[in-house]
């Protein structure tokens, strides 16, 4: 029996984790694809890369996985490392969005398809560009941030940001669709902090300074959602538990307790596994000679008490990777 196999790469050329699973579809035997990951430490990418190992298994497809690690290099060596293994396609979720013309122009000189599964690039030779629609994502929980800020009184008070990086076009396009909910009613931004190692301590210290030079801070808005955690710290380390707010976009398997008990007033979950699944149809559609949608925008679901129950089967399956889970 043909097996689909699935390597992760980390700092090549060393092969960290192996895994075998049964191949189901014959139209696609010894075809091979890769992925180039940021970081596959972090959640999100975990989660996509299981939706795209998931739908490359249905179609019998043998992938590799590369992490980045966050770093151009890494993710340069990665496209190297893919090339040069004779892959027939590459999965991208670019570590920044100029990156990914370099990794582009790569696999167009080695006539390699490429899909781009989020973050974007500032380049449009690829197959198909996957994505969340971040701007209508980032103003829904701008709309639900204001409406939390609203019953409690607070309206005077100012919003705190901890960002993704503005370079990528995913993160551009959340500040521009959450200021424009704050703008619409008139409330008021903090300031803006860029996350470069999406480490605790920075969204710690981001989030402390926050704090500590705006008095009339009442929320904070974290652009990811892995490191919460430094956060909350802040704000309790501050005294000011219950005296802010916070807000997050895309989501951990905690979030839906903390959705229930008010610790967390929304969540804007993006669908990872889904963006993953949907990335490899469109590659095998590509590879199997048919059309493909050059842009595939996928929503993301403003989640939030009222709401949570009913779209909690949703939520298991796309976006936290769990298609078992009722």
């Amino acid at each position: 029996m043909k097996h689909s196999l699935v390597r992760v790469f980390r700092a090549l050329p060393v092969v960290l984790i192996l895994m075998l699973n049964p191949a189901s579809d014959a139209a696609a035997q010894e075809r091979t694809l890769a992925y180039l990951v940021p970081d596959i430490r972090i959640p999100f990418w975990d989660i996509m890369a299981r939706g795209i190992h998931q739908k490359a298994n249905e179609l019998g497809y043998e992938l590799s996985v590369h992490s980045a690690d966050n770093l151009a290099r890494r993710e340069l060596e990665a496209t190297v490392a893919a090339i040069d293994s004779g892959v027939d396609g590459i999965i991208l979720s670019p570590t920044q969005s100029a990156a990914a013309v370099t990794v582009l122009k790569l696999a167009e000189q080695a006539g390699i398809p490429v899909v781009i599964s989020d973050i974007g690039a500032k380049s449009d030779n690829y197959v198909s560009y996957i994505e969340s629609d971040n701007d209508q994502g980032a103003y829904d929980l701008g709309e639900l941030l204001v409406a939390a800020l609203d019953e409690k009184g607070w309206m005077d008070g100012t919003v705190g940001i901890v960002a993704i990086p503005q370079k990528r076009a995913n993160g551009k396009a959340r500040t521009e669709g959450f200021m424009r909910a704050l703008e619409e009613h008139g409330v008021s931004t903090a300031g803006i902090y860029q996350q470069a190692d999406f480490s605790y301590h920075e969204t710690y210290e981001f989030s402390r300074r926050l704090i500590q030079d705006n008095p009339q801070l009442r929320a904070i808005w974290l652009q990811g959602s892995n490191r919460y955690r430094g956060a909350l710290d802040a704000i309790w380390e501050s005294g000011k538990t219950g005296q802010i707010l916070l807000i997050c976009f895309d989501a951990e398997p905690e979030f839906l307790a903390m959705i229930r008990s008010g610790d967390l007033v929304a969540a804007g979950m993006q669908q990872p596994f889904l963006m993953g699944e949907t990335a490899v149809e469109a590659m095998h559609r590509h590879l199997s000679g048919a059309s493909v949608e050059k842009f595939q925008r996928l929503p993301v679901l403003p989640v939030h008490r009222g709401n949570l129950e009913q779209l909690l089967p949703t939520i298991q399956r796309n976006v936290l990777g769990n298609p078992s889970q009722p």
